[in-house]
């Protein structure tokens, strides 16, 4: 059995928008990629980590991989709850589970998002540098 342990959680609401739908009102499957965008970058800023500002000290933040399972769809209308929970430390790694909920609190879509650290000068892999695991350290103790 594996024990998760959730080190940090935020959340989003997000009201579906027309031209995320398809003719039938029901949410166009790439938007969900989106969705979990919104909620990490939301994530990010809460914890004082505008993506600006981590671009500023020389890192950036590229996807590496991309996960997601849907479950319900989501419609025209629905205002979502986009769940963005980081689960260990990052090291060369930061990896952000995603859940997506609709108004009735069904699952819509579950998923993970990676994303790599890398130099913006160099655009070479790097660690999680030091200040930002201090950030991280300082919200989950």
């Amino acid at each position: 059995m594996v024990n998760i342990f959730v080190m940090l959680k935020s959340e989003l609401f997000l009201d579906v928008r027309y031209y995320e739908t398809d003719q039938m009102g029901i949410v166009h499957h790439s938007n969900y990629i989106r969705y979990f965008e919104c909620g990490r970058t939301a994530m990010l800023k809460e914890l004082g980590l505008p993506l600006e500002k981590i671009e500023e000290s020389g890192v950036m933040l590229p996807v590496v991989s991309v996960e997601c399972r849907y479950k319900v769809p989501a419609k025209l209308g629905d205002t979502l709850r986009v769940v963005s929970i980081i689960d260990e430390m990052p090291r060369a790694k930061l990896v952000i589970r995603n859940e997506i909920y609709n108004p009735e609190g069904y699952l819509v879509c579950e998923g993970s998002v990676t994303l790599g650290f890398i130099n913006s000068e160099t655009r070479r892999p790097i660690r999680c540098p030091e200040s930002l695991m201090a950030i991280f350290d300082e919200h989950i103790n």
